[in-house]
């Protein structure tokens, strides 16, 4: 997880075979409105993709994830500026920081999604469900 330049991170944070998503507001302004979507944003000044990953994290779930925890990370094309690399992470969390989580004002709630129902669901955002399936691909669930 270099700091080579970078337009954003997405995060996958999982628990007991559920992942952390957020229903994107509904303003047309925003890419993909009303879709579900994984915690993660924009790079700001010189963050690695685990700091911008984490801290969006942090800024929209209330989740304090330290970097160690993240077992996987890859980087993909952006969505938005094809010439850009956008990141792709995965990190587990507890029962009880799932429990713990105070939802931001971006979005319009939150809610835990089995891994099956994410990956199928026509309304998740399209390419994190590719890029999360990519994930299971070499991990998957027990």
């Amino acid at each position: 997880m270099n700091a080579e330049a970078f337009s954003g991170a997405k995060i996958a944070l999982i628990c007991q075979q559920q992942l952390v998503t957020y229903r994107r507001d509904l303003k047309p302004s925003i890419p993909f409105p009303g879709c579900w979507d994984l915690p993660g944003g924009g790079r700001e000044g010189s963050e690695t993709p685990a700091q911008c990953a984490l801290r969006e994290a942090q800024e929209e779930f209330g989740i304090a994830v330290a970097a160690e925890r993240i077992h996987w990370c890859r980087g993909y094309p952006g969505v938005l500026t094809a010439q850009s690399t956008s990141y792709f992470l995965v990190a587990e969390i507890t029962d009880t920081e799932v429990a713990a989580i105070r939802f931001g004002d971006e979005g319009q709630y939150w809610k835990m999604m089995s891994f099956a129902a994410f990956l199928a669901h026509p309304e998740a955002t399209p390419h994190l469900q590719a890029r999360f399936a990519d994930y299971l691909a070499g991990h998957p669930p027990r």
